[in-house]
């Protein structure tokens, strides 16, 4: 099962790799699900979002290790749509930078709770990311094919920090854990600030 998992995050950072390096603005994308793809890719909030909820359903493990990136996708879609739709979803950039600095504290803390619980958060969390990538679909695009690459996306960066949370617990160093939630929530606060 470990070894799936490390397997599974080498196979997401690989295939990410490539898509990073276009993920500076600039770049003309050849379809909307491109698009879509890159949008996670282009912002540090969002990126470390996804992957401490990756790390986070990690460090939780058995059923929340599927619940929570789902439900975070899930909802991440929910918002999305909400977005394209023309609706407002108030504080979207306040609750994209809550979510960093939140996510970090939660991966610092050894606190359990329920995974219904867990899944809420994420889903919370996981509407303002998606009503940012509606909000900046550009008119150009195909909503469905967007909101389908900016989901993989999200699913790719979810399963790389889950395989670095895997290789964290097989290598049974929680403290990494902690230590990266410390970089990400100070990052969040920094964000906030700058």
């Amino acid at each position: 099962m470990r070894l799936n998992t490390l397997k599974m995050g080498l196979v997401a950072i690989l295939t990410a790799v490539p898509a990073l390096a276009l993920a500076h603005p600039g770049h003309e994308h050849a379809s909307s699900f491109m698009t879509g793809f890159m949008h996670p890719m282009g912002g540090l909030d969002h990126l470390l979002a996804m992957l401490a909820i990756g790390l986070w359903a990690a460090s939780l493990g058995g059923r929340a290790l599927l619940a929570v990136p789902i439900a975070f996708v899930g909802a991440m879609l929910i918002g999305g749509g909400i977005a394209i739709a023309g609706m407002q979803v108030p504080f979207v950039e306040q609750g994209i930078l809550l979510s960093v600095i939140l996510m970090g504290a939660l991966l610092v803390t050894t606190k359990r709770f329920p995974i219904v619980t867990c899944a809420a958060i994420a889903g919370l969390f996981a509407i303002f990311h998606g009503a940012a990538h509606g909000i900046e679909m550009p008119l150009s695009t195909h909503s469905a094919q967007y909101a389908l690459g900016f989901a993989v996306a999200t699913a790719l960066l979810h399963i790389v920090g889950i395989g670095f949370g895997g290789a964290i617990t097989r290598f049974q160093t929680p403290l990494a854990t902690r230590l990266i939630g410390s970089v990400i929530g100070l990052t969040g606060v920094f964000l906030a600030i700058a």
